[in-house]
């Protein structure tokens, strides 16, 4: 996800400007957009899609899996919300490449806060956790 954006990112910072000012791909650089990002929908669909959900599922044990699903599920939707309200005033104030640059460095984090902190779960049971 993390190379998608980025590569979103630098299409983006690097496209010319049509006569009106507005962003004009070139058709090298809108298929590489295209490809990268419909690539970044797979990877998106593979990893934080779907994967987050189990994990949710997985790391909470019984006694107080109904409220912290809520907590999760309640957070998650208020950070898409954040990105939904947050995306206008980045595309006026840093462009089209800079918001993409903002999501591309966001997946990278997301990337090491894994790496470095979700525990593995295979073969344990759900009250070991």
């Amino acid at each position: 996800m993390s190379v998608t954006l980025g590569v979103l990112a630098y299409t983006f910072a690097t496209a010319g400007l049509d006569a009106d000012g507005r962003l004009a791909l070139g058709t090298e650089q809108g298929v590489v957009a295209l490809a990268a990002a419909n690539l970044y929908i797979v990877f998106f669909g593979m990893s934080w899609g779907s994967v987050v959900w189990v994990l949710l599922g997985e790391m909470f044990n019984n006694r107080i899996r109904g409220a912290a699903l809520a907590v999760a599920a309640s957070a998650q939707w208020l950070a898409n919300f954040a990105v939904t309200m947050t995306f206008p005033i980045l595309l006026a104030g840093i462009g089209l490449g800079g918001a993409y640059g903002i999501y591309a460095g966001a997946a990278l984090i997301s990337l090491l806060f894994v790496m470095l902190f979700v525990k593995e779960t295979r073969g344990r049971r759900l009250e070991e956790m």
